[in-house]
């Protein structure tokens, strides 16, 4: 503390503050709410010296305190608003059952698919499947211990970041479709496995941004934590969403390129690319859907005028159920059907700027390119080594 006299000046140094707590059973406005009011006493002591004397003084500070009044039911809930009430809602378990069952299915039904048609980049939607998997069985745990937070929070991030995956497979799965149908193995210019490393690692950086959000805005984190984490989420979920835009143009693009590729007869002579290309239109459409209900849903406030946070119902069918479409039609339609044979794997991009072999010549079936005035056009060829 500084003091200014004429032109001279001195400080006096404060001891820190001395603090004596002290609670008191006195209800808030809020009795629901099981809030009471603590009143903390903080000492200030005095100072004397050749120059003031400060007398000692206490100040006094009413803080809200959260007690709780109220005995838990078996599974430990408690109504919205009580003091240590983690859900806003009575959960289900049989639905928490239910859907954790589904991306069972849909977890086995991939790992199976993948051995089968030999494709190994399909671990990215098997994670995704398997991440909607633990999501909804930790889900199924927290039914029946309302009070453990680390249950609740594990089944949020879990469920928060999962479609994450999904998105990953499906860029994954457009730069092959276009490195093995289009005779310039590129879109725009930019060659396909350019194309997945830029989409996969754009989906990364939203990874981030929703897990840093998803873990500030944990049920027992202050408010304005869980605000700032919410405001945080939001930000990585639009960006999501603004990511698959961008690459669901590039995916039209495509579509008509092969077009006119398909009409100028420079093609493979099948039209499994159309099936798998719309394939991947369905999921996008069904992770918009939910993306769109989390931005509703949290923009919107935890408040009486906005309902999705206070009925399960929501949840399930705007969240769990397009989900499950999301990852379903991948097992519908696998990429194991369209994208065969050896070609079929995309090449690495330090592979990719490797200079070619030369001594190579035609026997069978593969790509290679030629020349056609100023168009460079592609022909199926396969290459041994001389």
């Amino acid at each position: 503390m500084l003091f200014l006299t004429g032109t001279s000046a001195f400080a006096i140094t404060t001891p820190p503050p001395t603090r004596t707590l002290i609670a008191r059973q006195t209800t808030s406005a809020s009795t629901a709410a099981a809030e009471f009011i603590t009143t903390e006493y903080i000492t200030l002591p005095g100072q004397t010296n050749a120059h003031v004397t400060i007398a000692p003084h206490t100040i006094t500070i009413a803080v809200p305190t959260c007690i709780q009044t109220l005995t838990p039911d078996k599974n430990g809930y408690l109504p919205p608003g009580t003091c240590n009430a983690l859900y806003d809602y009575y959960p289900s378990f049989a639905a928490a059952v239910v859907a954790s069952v589904a991306f069972g299915v849909l977890t086995v039904a991939h790992i199976t698919q993948a051995a089968v048609y030999k494709k190994k980049f399909c671990w990215v939607i098997i994670m995704g499947s398997l991440w909607e998997f633990a999501s909804f069985t930790t889900r199924s745990l927290s039914t029946l211990h309302q009070q453990s937070v680390a249950l609740l929070l594990v089944s949020q991030l879990f469920v928060l970041l999962a479609p994450l995956w999904i998105n990953a497979f499906a860029y994954m799965l457009l730069a092959r479709l276009i490195n093995f149908y289009s005779p310039t193995r590129s879109i725009l210019s930019i060659p396909t496995p350019i194309l997945s490393v830029i989409f996969v690692s754009l989906d990364f950086i939203s990874f981030v941004i929703q897990l840093v959000g998803g873990s500030w805005a944990g049920p027992t984190a202050p408010e304005a934590d869980q605000l700032k984490g919410i405001h945080i989420y939001m930000g990585g979920i639009g960006l999501q969403q603004f990511f698959i835009f961008v690459f669901l143009g590039l995916a039209v693009k495509f579509q008509f390129e092969m077009k006119e590729v398909d009409r100028l007869g420079r093609g493979r002579g099948d039209q499994k690319w159309k099936g798998m290309l719309w394939t991947l239109y369905a999921s996008f459409g069904f992770i918009t859907i939910r993306i769109f209900f989390r931005l509703i849903e949290f923009s919107a406030g935890n408040t009486s005028s906005n309902p999705l946070p206070y009925h399960e119902g929501y949840f399930y069918a705007l969240e769990a159920v397009p989900m499950v479409f999301a990852i379903l039609c991948f097992n519908v339609m696998h990429p194991g059907k369209v994208l065969v044979g050896p070609e079929s794997e995309l090449p690495g991009v330090i592979a990719m700027l490797k200079p070619k072999r030369a001594g190579r010549k035609e026997a069978g079936k593969g790509y290679s390119s030629l020349e056609d005035g100023n168009e460079v056009l592609m022909k199926p060829t396969v290459y041994h080594l001389t």
